[in-house]
């Protein structure tokens, strides 16, 4: 990642210049191109690139199909760089968290309905994981204003599953190899389905606990408010009340007067007389 000049990294003595915004934007343009995001980029590429090589000659021939199994390995293995590099050094983008779910689905997506297509896997077995993942990732979106569900241990053995799986049945294995590769299948789908139930119950327990903390501030809010507006209603009252005790106290102070200056004139008219 490219450090960013003194003046965007808030460097003292730095004072605004004209053509701010586009070094701003420079900074954030080049943040956009970090290993992180390149190796994403490089998986969302690859997926074309992955179904050509599977599909080529009929979807059939063995060298073809290494080739694509190497293609799909390759977007494995960068799909658990990218995300550790990302967390790691710091190069966590907004472009990072849509592109890297999108492109990982996008492999996997492409390589079990490719494998359905060819007849190699059931159907049902595509589905059940493409709604999970989808329905997951709808999910997410469902509960994010309330918080993020870090990924479970379970969820990553799962994608670890579905990964060794899905690249024993790109490759055209024979034999005992072939057997193994149905268990392996087997595992990934338990686990496909059981991840994806705690996710939903996490996710539940998430939005109701976020509901309820939401609840707890506005009223405490309200009371606030309240409290507020009677304070300033006492206020408003004894400020009502100082001028007419003021008042008061004037007229008192005339009573209190008025009597001296009446029998100062009596003294003042027997005098004369």
């Amino acid at each position: 990642m490219t450090g960013a000049p003194a003046s965007a990294a808030g460097g003292s003595g730095a004072t605004p210049v004209r053509g701010g915004k586009l070094g701003a934007a420079a900074v954030n343009q080049a943040s956009l191109w970090n290993i992180a995001n390149l190796l994403t980029m490089a998986r969302l590429v690859l997926v074309p690139g992955f179904v050509v090589l599977l599909l080529h000659n009929g979807g059939y021939d063995p060298a073809w199909r290494s080739f694509a199994w190497a293609a799909f390995a390759v977007a494995m293995i960068t799909d658990l760089f990218d995300g550790h590099l990302a967390r790691t050094y710091n190069l966590v983008t907004d472009f990072g968290k849509i592109a890297d779910p999108i492109a990982d689905k996008a492999i996997m997506g492409a390589a079990l309905i490719c494998l359905s297509y060819l007849g190699d896997l059931p159907w049902w077995v595509t589905g059940v994981i493409l709604f999970r993942e989808l329905g997951i990732t709808l999910m997410r979106f469902w509960v994010i204003r309330h918080g993020v569900i870090p990924a479970s241990r379970g969820g990553k053995m799962k994608t670890l599953a579905q990964g060794i799986a899905v690249g024993m049945y790109v490759l055209a294995l024979t034999g005992p190899l072939a057997t193994l590769r149905f268990w392996v299948m087997a595992l990934a789908v338990v686990l496909t389905v059981a991840t994806g139930l705690d996710y939903v119950r996490q996710a539940v327990v998430l939005r109701r606990q976020g509901i309820a903390a939401e609840k707890t501030a506005v009223a405490q809010e309200a009371a606030e408010a309240a409290e507020a507006a009677e304070t300033a209603l006492e206020g408003a009252e004894n400020e009502g009340r100082a001028p007419r005790s003021a008042g008061t106290a004037e007229t008192a102070s005339e009573g209190a007067r008025g009597p001296g200056r009446v029998s100062g004139n009596r003294g003042a008219a027997e005098a004369e007389r």
